[in-house]
């Protein structure tokens, strides 16, 4: 039982059962957010990306964002600054810092992340600072307060 004697649910969702997002490149998967199980805090998902793909882009004003690569490897472009994040290593991008990620490899890269805390409201949480690789895309669901 939670506060006031409100039952809290514990619930798991499935990669196989998210759709893809597309929308800003590769295969975006958001898991577990406010939308999906009621999270408060942050959201978190997984990203594919074939060879040569990229998520373009962006900022988050309000939140961290941690990326665990756990297949293959990504170059992370942080405020011009390129870091290789390959299978087993993670990393933090700070808050309003413009990153964008890209698989230069010639295999399939697999990674986890995670951003937090939640911004107010969803369509405050992410900033695009280049065009879009598929703008035609919805967005991902990850809702909010």
């Amino acid at each position: 039982m939670g506060e006031g004697g409100a039952a809290r649910a514990v619930r798991k969702v499935a990669v196989r059962d998210t759709p893809p997002n597309r929308r800003r490149g590769g295969d975006i998967r958001v898991l577990l957010s406010p939308k999906t199980v009621g999270a408060s805090t942050g959201f978190m998902g997984v990203l594919t990306l074939k060879p040569d793909e990229y998520v373009s882009e962006h900022y988050h004003p309000y939140s961290e964002e941690f990326l665990y690569v756990v297949d293959g490897a990504v170059e992370a472009r942080i405020e011009g600054e390129t870091i290789v994040v390959e299978a087993g290593e993670g990393i933090v991008i700070p808050k309003g810092m413009r990153h964008r990620v890209t698989n230069t490899g010639a295999r399939e890269a697999f990674a986890v992340f995670h951003l937090c805390p939640l911004a107010p409201r969803p369509e405050l949480g992410h900033v695009d600072t280049e065009p879009l690789p598929n703008p035609g895309e919805a967005g991902p669901a990850v809702g909010g307060r």
